[in-house]
């Protein structure tokens, strides 16, 4: 129970430190592509899945939601977003004695861009292709009936260029917990995402092997009759994130329940933002909505669930229809939606 009163002590004063000195700052973090919500379950639920998550997808959501599983399990998301942007999810994890471990990784591309250049004032005729990746490890273990913690640690690379001066990597922790206080399946849950230290990009266009040159010293370093090709480059802040969410079973009987959850979250580069969904289950079929407030341009959310029993597994396809038609997508006539499916398979 000590260590269990520790855990839960850290996850509730780690946000209140990270969060007391900061105000909303739109466009000041980096990595976007962390933020992009995984599994089709969750998106069509509005995403207020932390305290829901008990499945693979928990290593996204809630690292200690993995902890209530019991089989071993695979799971493949691929998202359509507007512009050409794609965003693929794969993660798989292993029960053991110990505790469940999993792996995963996200990879957001797009399209092949031309490269242009100053001097040509114009394409090059040479294409390069921005992305971003994020490798996690997870670990997850529940120390009692119903309390459980998780952790992932996830290396993060993002490259915008056709160079290597383009490219930063760093590193990011993910830490949950979840709570069932026994009465109608209420659960609260809690996670913090993407917890690391600022990146920076380092480029030396001039090629003289110095980086954030000083343009008033009036130097001219490598020689070339230009002063400081390379000004300041700042550093930026990841997208870090801390949400709180309760979950309950409005009804259950046999195969089918109505649940829903409630979730709030703060993220460093924006205002704090309610979800809310619910999920109706026949069978094995199921139903989901949900809807994200106080976002820019975010509506309604839908999802179907299929669950197919087979001899070597149980698979479970997914799809969610996300509707973001308000706000100014709406105003610049964007085609704004985002469909995903997500494939789960434990066995």
């Amino acid at each position: 129970m000590k260590k269990q009163f520790i855990i839960i002590a850290l996850l509730i004063l780690i946000p209140c430190l990270v969060f007391g000195a900061v105000f909303p700052k739109a466009g000041t973090a980096g990595l976007q592509f962390l933020k992009l919500g995984v599994d089709a379950r969750a998106i069509g639920m509005g995403e207020a899945y932390t305290a829901i998550t008990d499945d693979i997808s928990s290593v996204y959501w809630n690292p200690a939601g993995l902890a209530l599983t019991t089989n071993n399990q695979v799971m493949f998301s691929h998202t359509n977003w507007f512009a050409n942007i794609k965003h693929e999810y794969f993660a798989a994890s292993r029960y053991t004695y110990y505790g469940v471990f999993a792996l995963s990784v996200s990879f957001l591309h797009m399209d092949q861009m031309d490269i242009t250049t100053e001097e040509l004032f114009g394409p090059t005729g040479e294409t390069f292709s921005p992305y971003n990746v994020a490798v996690g490890l997870t670990y997850a273990s529940q120390f009692t009936d119903r309390f459980t913690f998780g952790m992932t640690g996830k290396f993060l690379r993002e490259n915008l260029g056709w160079e290597s001066q383009h490219t930063v990597n760093g590193f990011s922790v993910d830490v949950g917990t979840t709570y069932n206080t026994g009465w109608r399946n209420f659960i609260i849950g809690m996670s913090l995402r993407n917890f690391g230290p600022d990146l920076e990009y380092t480029i030396d266009n001039d090629g003289d092997g110095l980086f954030d040159e000083d343009p008033f010293d009036l130097i001219d370093n490598d020689g070339d009759g230009l002063v400081d090709e390379d000004r300041e480059e700042y550093p930026f802040k990841l997208p870090m994130n801390f949400s709180l969410a309760i979950a309950m079973d409005f009804y259950r009987s046999g195969n089918n329940a109505l649940i829903g959850s409630i979730q709030l979250d703060n993220c460093v580069d924006r205002k704090e933002t309610w979800n809310v969904g619910a999920e109706y289950k026949m069978g094995a079929f199921a139903i989901r909505s949900g809807y994200q407030f106080n976002y820019d341009a975010a509506g309604m959310s839908f999802g179907l669930g299929w669950r197919i029993p087979v001899n070597f597994a149980i698979i479970d396809l997914d799809y969610a229809y996300t509707d973001f038609s308000a706000g100014d997508l709406e105003e610049k006539g964007i085609l704004a939606k985002a469909q995903r499916l997500s494939l789960k398979v434990q066995y």
